[in-house]
């Protein structure tokens, strides 16, 4: 009788480390809207948005522009009352296959990097507020 294959990640389908995302999104304008037929407001609104996220820079090297814009086609026409539940299920299906929802990240092996820059601005913005609270502390005690 065979011996059933061992499984060994390491070795069979072996995946690079994961892809570092700043946490500060992607910058600058998003590319050009690729569908055929014009973007509404509502879609323009949410194209910039996604592609500010982290996301997007991944989207960017591996040329989704017309994944993410039909993503923004349907998840603006799920905002509406009366959008069918088929909508709904297309909308989380691209949100899995684009990365936006934790479960995604991890299995695509995206990270978004620690912004160890905003963490010290936030950290020396914090050491100022109570600075700030320390000083009216003593200005109402002494007054």
């Amino acid at each position: 009788m065979p011996q059933p294959p061992k499984f060994d990640p390491a070795r069979r389908n072996a995946r690079n480390g994961p892809l570092l995302l700043p946490a500060k999104g992607r910058e600058g304008e998003p590319p050009m809207w690729p569908l055929s037929t014009c973007a509404t407001e509502a879609e323009r609104d949410a194209w910039w948005l996604l592609w500010a996220t982290p996301q997007a820079v991944a989207w960017e090297q591996l040329g989704w522009t017309r994944t993410v814009a039909r993503y923004c086609r349907i998840m603006v026409a799920c905002d509406s009352l009366d959008a069918a539940a088929t909508l709904h299920a297309q909308a989380t299906a691209l949100e899995d296959r684009l990365g936006l929802t934790p479960k995604s990240m991890r299995l695509l092996l995206w990270k978004i990097a620690p912004d160890e820059v905003g963490d010290k601005r936030d950290e020396r913005s914090g050491a100022a507020r109570e600075d700030e609270l320390a000083r009216r502390r003593r200005l109402q005690g002494s007054g």
